[in-house]
C-alpha cells in the first residue's frame, strides 16, 4: 500500500484546515477567517483500501513575529519540514505573490521530496490572475505538480489524493484503527471553546486568547468539564465576559453543542476568564497551553 507522511504548508490563512477537514470528511482542524487559527501540529489520518495518508496540519508560517508564541509555531513548522514524505502546498489564489511566498520556498526547494501546491479558492480570481501566480510558482519551483482547488465546494479534492498517491512510497500503515487525528479529547475541546471565541469575539482580542482545561469530571451525567479563558489584559476580560455574562455564555453554549457531538454524552461546560498577562511572550504560559514544538 501507499503511506506516509504530508507536510501541509502555507502562509496564514489560505485554508489548510479546510483543505484538511474535507479531504477527511471529518472536522480534526478548527477553522476561522482569522489568520493564525492554527496554533499546533496537527495530524489528520486519511485511508482507503489502498493508501494510509498521515496529513500533519501546521500552523501558517509567519515571516516576522512580535511574540514568542510565533517564534514557537514557526518551529513547530520548521521541525517537521524534514519528516514529510510529501510538501503540500496550500496557495491562496486571491492573494498576489510576495515575500511570505518566497520566504517559504527558501525553506522548502531544497528538501528533496516532491511538492505539490494547491491554488486554493481559484473561484476567487480571474484567469489571467491565476495564470500569473502560477507562472510565478513555476519559476520558484519548477518540479513541483500544480493542482487547482476550491475546498469548501469540493473541487480539486480527488486530484490533491491523486497526486499523493503518485508521490507516496510503498510503506506499512502507523495508525491500526479507525481514528482520524492523533488529538486526544482534552485537546480537541479545547480547540472547539477556542473555535467559537474566535468566533465571537473581535478586533484583537482572538488572538489573545488561550484555554485551558481545570477539571473533567469524566463519570459524571451530565459530563463536566471546567474551563478558562485567558486573554492577555485586564481590558480584554470585560469583552470575553460581555454584558451581564452574554458573551461567555454565547462562546460556551456553541462549544458545548460541538463537544457533545464530538463526545456523543450530555455536557456542563462551565467557563471563566481570566488574565494572564502578555502570555503570548511568557514561554511557562505558552508550554502550559499545550503549544511546543511539539504540538
Amino acid at each position: 500500500m501507499k503511506s506516509g507522511f504530508v507536510l501541509i504548508l502555507g502562509r496564514p490563512n489560505v485554508g489548510k484546515s479546510t483543505i484538511l477537514n474535507h479531504l477527511l470528511h471529518e472536522k480534526v482542524s478548527i477553522v476561522s477567517e482569522k489568520p493564525q487559527t492554527t496554533r499546533n501540529n496537527i495530524r489528520g489520518i486519511y485511508r482507503d483500501e489502498e493508501s494510509e495518508i498521515v496529513f500533519i496540519d501546521t500552523p501558517g508560517v509567519q515571516q516576522e513575529t512580535h511574540q514568542q508564541l510565533g517564534d514557537v509555531m514557526n518551529d513547530m513548522v520548521y521541525s517537521h519540514i524534514k519528516d514529510g514524505d510529501v510538501i503540500l502546498l496550500i496557495v491562496d489564489s486571491g492573494k498576489k505573490y510576495g515575500l511570505g511566498d518566497d520566504y517559504i520556498i527558501e525553506k522548502i526547494k531544497d528538501k528533496h521530496r516532491p511538492i505539490i501546491i494547491v491554488f486554493n479558492k481559484i473561484d476567487t480570481v480571474r484567469i489571467d490572475q491565476i495564470s500569473e501566480l502560477k507562472e510565478k510558482y513555476k519559476e520558484a519551483l519548477p518540479e513541483a505538480k500544480q493542482i487547482e482547488c476550491v475546498a469548501t465546494e469540493g473541487f480539486g479534492l480527488d486530484e490533491i489524493i491523486r497526486a499523493l498517491k503518485d508521490a507516496l512510497p510503498e510503506g506499512p500503515a502507523y495508525y491500526g484503527g479507525n481514528e482520524v487525528t492523533d488529538k486526544d479529547e482534552v485537546f480537541q475541546i479545547k480547540e472547539i471553546i477556542r473555535e467559537k471565541a474566535l468566533h465571537y469575539l473581535k478586533e484583537e482580542v482572538p488572538h489573545a486568547v488561550a484555554i485551558y482545561i481545570r477539571n473533567i469530571e469524566w463519570e459524571s451525567t451530565p459530563l463536566e468539564i471546567d474551563a478558562t479563558i485567558y486573554v492577555e489584559k485586564e481590558s480584554q476580560k470585560p469583552i470575553v465576559i460581555g454584558e451581564n455574562g452574554q458573551m461567555i455564555k454565547k462562546i460556551g453554549s456553541a462549544a458545548r453543542k460541538d463537544i457533545e457531538r464530538l463526545l456523543k454524552k450530555h455536557v456542563q461546560l462551565n467557563l471563566v476568564a481570566r488574565v494572564d498577562k502578555d502570555w503570548r511572550s511568557n514561554q511557562k504560559s505558552i508550554k502550559k497551553y499545550g503549544y511546543t514544538k511539539e504540538g
